[in-house]
């Protein structure tokens, strides 16, 4: 199986389609965004993620790109689809693209002889590779799953600004098959694009969709245990959450990834994956406790943290500067950042905020009006009293000492790395003692 096609070219897709290029295999990317696929033609990447641009040069013999499903299907083997799934108000996940795909590649699959691998990459509610995926390509192609073509499950576990590494080095593959055959295949291709030999877990559609969807479920309640363990220590005179995190991270049982206090976590993925666990917890007549006061820990963050910014650090003439407002550094993604929330919240409030983060530039429609948006770190420092450190970019542990030395800081995330803050006029940090230290005016 050489020849591979790739539909929905996203921040996930584009990254599969050149990991795929990369491994050897001919590859076709299908988008129905035809400016995005000129642009992907000429080289270029459309989307913010370290690392793509320069992969997309250097397989561009290897991938190429079309808006036509079925020349797609045609002239490969195999066809991964990796298009959004986004949620409806109830929660779940909505299968609108991917049933719009599967009545496409089913049809291509109706002229096309041989076998074929279809790949389901996007998370999808349990049931749903049963219920819809699979019956649809049925009845579309006239085929049978199993003798004419496979189906796989097939999520990915990687997070935007690293997704190339993850592709690369998963800490294991998840596969859901229709049948061995398909599921040899697939661990086939993980097998060559992996950087090393990676455990590949093989089970039923049902099983594969639940723990896609436990995973981030249970990273969200390790993210909020984190948050209150920071909450406790700003309490505590000498409270240091990084000294207790570091410590029980080293316990095996619990691990340290993800136990890192701060601000709460956000994205596309986890706050809704969490959710819609909940959500099929209780459609099939279960109460997911612990995802729902997971939750309730994430939402309260925003609160607490404004509160704390408006009551300790701040008069109505501060002038506030968030430093940082996509929801993790190395991506321009804002989806449920709550460091954009903190902003707009402050902003409410009826303080003067501006904002500098490295990939966010002027005129960005998610953002509030009422927030001034600052094309470089020194102009946003200057023009703040108080300079909240929202999201941790690098770029931040090198701020000019010069200009930021009379300002109140708050460092949600203890950014300023390996660096005395004694410097500074008052700086605090989250998740570190509050309870002795004094504001010191700016």
């Amino acid at each position: 199986m050489q020849k591979i096609s790739v539909v929905g070219l996203g921040k996930l897709g584009l990254c599969l389609a050149a990991i795929l290029a990369e491994s050897g295999y001919d590859v076709i990317g299908v988008d129905i965004d035809q400016e995005k696929v000129q642009t992907i033609a000429r080289g270029r990447s459309p989307i913010y993620e370290p690392g793509l641009d320069s992969l997309l040069r250097s397989t561009r013999s290897a991938l190429s790109v079309t808006t036509d499903f079925g020349e797609a299907v045609s002239r490969t083997q195999a066809t991964f689809v990796v298009v959004p799934t986004p949620s409806e108000k109830s929660g779940e996940f909505s299968l609108k693209h991917i049933k719009a795909v599967m009545r496409e590649v089913g049809r291509a699959l109706a002229k096309k002889p041989g076998y074929h691998l279809i790949v389901v990459n996007s998370t999808v509610m349990p049931g749903s590779m049963d219920g819809v995926v699979l019956p649809t390509l049925e009845r579309e192609s006239g085929k049978i799953a199993g003798k004419h073509f496979g189906v796989c499950y097939n999520p990915e576990f990687v997070a935007l600004g690293d997704v190339l590494r993850g592709l690369r080095n998963p800490d294991f593959v998840l596969v859901g098959e229709s049948d061995s055959k398909a599921g040899d295949l697939v661990a086939g291709i993980q097998g060559r694009i992996c950087a090393g030999k990676v455990p590949v877990e093989r089970m039923s559609f049902v099983n594969a969709e639940v723990a896609k969807m436990a995973v981030n479920s249970f990273v969200t309640m390790k993210m909020s245990f984190a948050n209150t363990l920071a909450e406790i220590c700003e309490r505590v005179a000498g409270g240091d959450v990084d000294k207790i995190t570091n410590a029980i991270g080293k316990d095996k049982r619990i691990g340290g990834t993800y136990l890192k206090g701060g601000i709460g976590y956000g994205g596309p993925c986890f706050p809704r994956d969490n959710m819609a666990f909940a959500v099929f917890a209780k459609k099939i007549g279960l109460k997911a406790e612990l995802a729902l006061a997971t939750d309730r820990t994430n939402k309260r963050q925003v609160t607490r943290i404004v509160k704390l910014i408006e009551d300790r650090f701040s008069s109505p003439s501060t002038r506030i500067g968030v430093l940082g407002v996509t929801y993790k550094p190395n991506t321009d993604v804002l989806d449920s950042s709550q460091a954009l929330m903190v902003a707009e919240g402050l902003a409410k409030k009826g303080f003067e905020v501006h904002v500098y983060d490295p990939a966010v530039s002027q005129g960005n429609p998610v953002i509030s009006s009422g927030i001034q948006i600052e094309q470089d770190l020194d102009s946003c420092v200057e023009k703040s009293d108080l300079c909240v450190i929202a999201t941790p970019w690098d770029a931040f542990d090198k701020i000019d000492r010069s200009k930021i030395t009379k300002r109140i800081v708050l460092d949600c995330w203890r950014a300023l790395k390996g660096n005395e803050p004694g410097d500074i006029s008052s700086y605090f940090a989250l998740g570190q003692d509050m309870t002795s230290k004094k504001v010191v005016s700016a």
